[in-house]
């Protein structure tokens, strides 16, 4: 196969469609992707394996391509409403990169009734001139049921949502307490006051901490330090390798977390229970046990299993307020506890020295949360503010993670350590080019340090901009993934990192705690037989080789040979890295459906806010009261062309030279909502139609909006009216394609319909 991008190559890779018709080709070789035009797409379906051959470069310069092979259909089963039209059903998907509506015979419709939100399990691939044909294996409910957009989601991403029987049948013969046999060669430190520090919200605790004044050595090399303590839930101890437990846990990788609800990676026996450091209880955890310098250096660090006695169960709020006030009312109520949070606070102060010596990156970010009423559905969305608190914990799970990677590096154990490398050449390009236009007078080097990142944000962050630059310096770096071969933690600037902190949550650390305990025990930790990585996983395969590819570019040197343990490491890192996206990803898919849902309640109001990126076809505006996006598309920018200047990234009017920008504060009306498509479009307000707009709402008229209400895309749901409607002549083709197939599949029916769900 051709690497090539020349006329007439043919590759392969997985379909990417879009909302509009039109779709992609995501290379295997890692080259750019093929566009695909609408016909092309005809006989396809997202994630479809194909071979497409290179035809031509379209308009814009892409390389076009034609589908000569399906190599493989994607097996992932389709969410959508079920509809009727001239009394052919049809489910119209929820993720419209499909494209395409599926066609069900009468008999495949299951008990579904028309609106309801059904998941369609084909049964004919779509072709040049016929649609997709399936039949309906799981009915989920209205699509105003609350927790819909969850359940929409978990299927949409793929994401394991039901533990299999044999992992609740070994969870049901677990214990629910510490046994006398799991106390044995492990240090009692029930005496310790170690504390959990979470969230009002936190339901499992896998972290405490403790910290008391220490000094190592004697006399005039006496070093005056702090011992930290952080001890971690022992889920290695009650979790085995190769287990149902952790077929399950390796299968999900993370916990998803969604606003109201939570996809655990481990049984809720555990989770909440067995493995979760609640107070006043006999917990088995991993200790980190270090001493930290009054410069924030870890001059020494063990790793033991031990016995712990949770003494309090803090929250983030709480401990700020004590930090605040040691007189305080919360402070009387845990005075026992005080001085021990002071110690915490001195010793974070010692880390926070070493991590501004080390010139790590250290942006301030809004985080919001979503806050939900009984029904799920948003009451507010509100800033989620980081206090004292929650840097404190922060900067204790970071040396505890940093010291088990060292530990892991120096022991030549393989493992799995959490790298995060620097801007790519084409990112660090566009970096630097836009630092050369905005006239900083800063710029970052061909071969950048994270200090020069943390410089130019230091320089900038009193600066009316400071907005728009801090957002470049944070898009120009790469994502965190896990891999057996290390090569540094770019951002927190460490030469050697990992994740020990949450093995209730996430698989890579429990992994390291595994090879930790390995190598206290001078044995050596061998992965379970793993599945083997699949389509998922491709891109970010890609992205390994190619870093491996540059780093041994140089003379001279030729590239280590991976040997099947090592293999085996690089899969579990490719998966985990790959699941930890799809967490992400439907995570923020129910975030934006609900924001959406939101911004339907407010359609035609006005409000302040600020762009937050500019595209070649609009801006995005954040809003200062929602913390709401949404789009301005370039249509409604003004009368007049506006020209996308990729190195200040931003757009420009061309006759009046108005700029839009990220840090821009604008106005602008909530014009449309599409739920389905989970996108808002905003409508910009110049200053004078703002005043015109308000003195008309003062006055009881209203403006017209270009979107139906939420109550009419309703009434056409129930009734069977697809919003977005096919032309006549496909309804015809649909309709006689129905019938057919209907009859060819009715005997069948009933069978169909026996069929036990099978388990995602």
């Amino acid at each position: 196969m051709s690497q090539t991008s020349g006329l007439l190559d043919e590759v392969e890779g997985i379909v990417q469609g879009h909302r509009d018709g039109h779709g992609f080709v995501s290379r295997d070789d890692g080259a750019p992707d093929i566009y695909l035009p609408p016909n092309e797409m005809r006989a396809v379906l997202h994630k479809d394996r194909v071979k497409v051959r290179i035809v031509r470069s379209d308009r814009k310069g892409r390389p076009e391509g034609r589908v000569v092979e399906i190599l493989e259909r994607s097996k992932q089963p389709i969410i959508g409403r079920l509809l009727q039209e001239s009394g052919v059903w049809l489910v119209a998907p929820e993720d419209k990169r499909y494209g395409q509506d599926v066609l069900i015979p009468k008999g495949a419709t299951s008990v579904a009734k028309v609106g309801q939100v059904v998941v369609v399990e084909l049964m004919e691939p779509p072709a040049l001139f016929g649609q997709p044909v399936g039949r309906i294996k799981e009915v989920l409910g209205e699509v105003d049921d609350p927790g819909m957009e969850i359940e929409i989601a978990v299927r949409k991403f793929s994401v394991p949502y039901e533990f299999s029987e044999a992992c609740i049948a070994l969870a049901r013969t677990l214990p629910d307490k510490v046994r006398p046999q799991d106390r044995l060669e492990r240090i009692d430190l029930t005496d310790v006051p170690l504390v959990t520090i979470d969230g009002e919200d936190a339901r499992d605790f896998d972290d405490a901490v403790y910290c008391e004044p220490a000094t190592k050595g004697r006399g005039r090399t006496a070093i005056k330090g702090w011992r930290l303590l952080v001890a971690i839930a022992d889920v290695s101890h009650y979790v085995e390798t190769g287990s149902a437990i952790d077929v399950d846990a390796y299968d999900r990788a993370t916990s998803v977390y969604f606003p109201r609800r939570v996809i655990p990676m481990l049984p809720e026996k555990l989770s909440n229970g067995l493995c979760s450091l609640n107070p006043e209880v006999e917990r088995l955890c991993m200790v980190c046990d270090m001493f930290v310098t009054e410069d924030g250096e870890v001059n020494a660090y063990q790793f033991y299993p031990a016995l712990m006695w949770s003494h309090a169960r803090f929250t983030y709020t709480e401990v700020a307020a004590i930090l605040g006030n040691t007189r305080g009312p919360e402070a009387i109520k845990r005075k026992e506890r005080v001085g021990d949070l002071l110690n915490l606070h001195g010793v974070y102060q010692s880390l926070l020295k070493s991590r501004q010596k080390r010139g790590a990156v250290d942006f301030e970010t809004t985080e919001t949360q979503i806050v939900c009423d009984e029904n799920g559905r948003i009451e507010k969305i509100v800033p989620r503010t980081r206090n004292v608190a929650h840097r404190v914990i922060e900067e204790a799970m970071l040396a505890a993670n940093v010291c088990s990677a060292d530990y892991i590096a120096q022991s030549k154990h393989p493992g799995l350590f959490r790298v995060h490398e620097g801007p790519t050449p084409e990112k660090k390009e566009i970096l630097q080019n836009y630092l050369k236009v905005t006239g900083l007078g800063m710029t970052i080097s061909d071969d950048p340090s994270p200090g020069e990142f943390q410089a130019i944000a230091v320089a900038t962050k009193d600066r009316p901009d400071a907005q728009q630059i801090h957002s470049m310096l944070l898009r120009s770096m790469q994502q965190a993934i896990y891999t057996p071969a290390n090569s540094g933690h770019f951002g927190l600037a460490y030469g050697a990192y990992t994740h020990f902190t949450s093995p209730i949550r996430r698989y890579p650390d429990l992994l390291v705690h595994r090879v930790i305990k390995a190598i206290l025990e001078k044995s050596r930790y061998q992965l379970p037989v793993l599945p083997t990585p699949g389509e998922a996983h491709a891109k970010l395969a890609r992205r390994l080789e190619k870093g491996l590819a540059s780093r041994v570019a140089q003379p001279k040197q030729a590239p280590k040979k991976t040997n099947a343990e090592g293999m085996a490491w690089l899969a579990a890192g490719l998966h985990c890295s790959a699941n930890e996206r799809r967490a992400d990803e439907a995570s923020r898919d129910v975030e934006a459906w609900l924001k959406c849902k939101y911004m339907k309640e407010h359609l035609g109001e006005e409000y302040g806010g600020v762009v937050t990126a500019a595209t070649s076809f609009g801006v995005f505006v954040t809003l200062d009261a929602m913390y709401v996006e949404g789009l301005v598309h370039i249509t409604e920018l003004g009368g007049e062309y506006f020209r996308f200047d990729e190195a200040r990234q931003e757009l420009r009017g061309e006759r009046t030279g108005t700029r839009y920008a990220i840090g821009t504060r604008v106005r602008i009306q909530v014009s449309r909502v599409d739920l389905d498509g989970r996108k808002i479009d905003f409508r910009l307000l110049q200053d004078g139609e703002a005043l015109l707009s308000r003195a008309m709402a003062d006055k009881g008229l209203g403006r017209d909006v270009k979107s139906r209400s939420s109550k009419d895309e309703r009434s056409e749901a129930v009734a069977g009216v697809r919003p977005l409607s096919f032309k006549a002549e496909t309804r015809q083709r649909s309709a006689s394609k129905a019938a057919k197939t209907s009859k060819s599949q009715d005997k069948g029916s009933a069978s169909q319909k026996k069929a036990p769900r099978k388990r995602r």
